[in-house]
């Protein structure tokens, strides 16, 4: 099974294994570039309220009244939960327009973060002063709702959250008395908890779309027609050099260990 592209959560894995099935995926650089620029562009769109500038004037409002209230970027901190190849970019990018940059990521050792000129920070940390807090950690049955109630009440109330991770990091419900409660000021979403992709009769009945300060896009972040190109001659390479005998390149899981209980 060579996955076309980089979470595996939609392939049982361990039933793969089991069986002796390899599992292959492509490591996140074939679209960092990508999912880095997407991020960046939901922060700004949030922090500066592009969205809700673009409803107001085609509604035949022309006031810059209509998204106050906006913060000057500059001095003001983003927050990136997962220290990897995406959250780097991200991190560079970021400098540019004069934030503060801290990051959480307890893979790493924190003299790794501070080599990219990046606060290391504790998770608790994180959640409770980042004004703009970037999820760009991989799903997990620990990463599961990260974002829930109790997170969420704990961030800033002039906070923006933006997630161009996988969407069950962050409980939708939670996401959504969050907001309407105010416990934070705005969410950009790349993906929701149950993703609209793999659901056979999809509206957008989720309450989330009916909140004027989330923005939503429909799991694109990846998307360029390079990253679609590169992406889909790595699983095709790594099918063929499984097939053909040899080690795959980006392996998932174990299948000689599989192999060696059972005989």
């Amino acid at each position: 099974i060579a996955r076309y592209g980089t979470g595996v959560d939609i392939v049982d894995v361990d039933a793969a294994t089991r069986r002796g099935i390899q599992v292959t995926n492509a490591p996140n650089e074939w679209c960092a570039e990508e999912v880095a620029d997407h991020a960046v562009a939901l922060w700004l769109a949030a922090a500066r309220k592009i969205c809700a500038y673009d409803r107001a004037t085609r509604q035949g409002v022309w006031q810059w009244q209509t998204g106050q209230p906006i913060w000057r970027l500059r001095g003001r901190v983003l927050g990136l939960l997962s220290f990897g190849a995406i959250a780097r970019h991200v991190a560079q990018r970021a400098k540019g327009f004069g934030v503060e940059v801290w990051a959480h990521d307890p893979f790493l050792a924190e003299s790794e973060i501070w080599s990219r000129e990046v606060l290391p920070v504790t998770f608790d940390a994180l959640v409770e002063g980042s004004d703009y807090l970037v999820v760009q950690s991989p799903l997990t049955p620990e990463t599961y709702h990260t974002f829930d109630r109790e997170t969420l009440r704990r961030m800033k109330p002039t906070a923006v959250l933006i997630n161009t991770a996988r969407g069950p990091i962050v409980s939708d419900e939670a996401l959504h008395e969050a907001l309407t409660q105010g416990w934070i000021a705005g969410a950009a979403l790349d993906d929701l908890e149950e993703e609209p992709a793999k659901q056979r009769d999809w509206r957008p009945r989720n309450p989330l779309f009916d909140l004027p300060t989330v923005i939503v896009t429909p799991h694109a972040a990846y998307y360029s027609e390079q990253a679609i190109g590169t992406v889909r001659r790595v699983a095709a390479e790594e099918a063929v050099r499984v097939l053909t005998g040899r080690p795959a390149m980006s392996p998932v899981n174990d299948v000689t260990a599989a192999a060696s209980r059972t005989t």
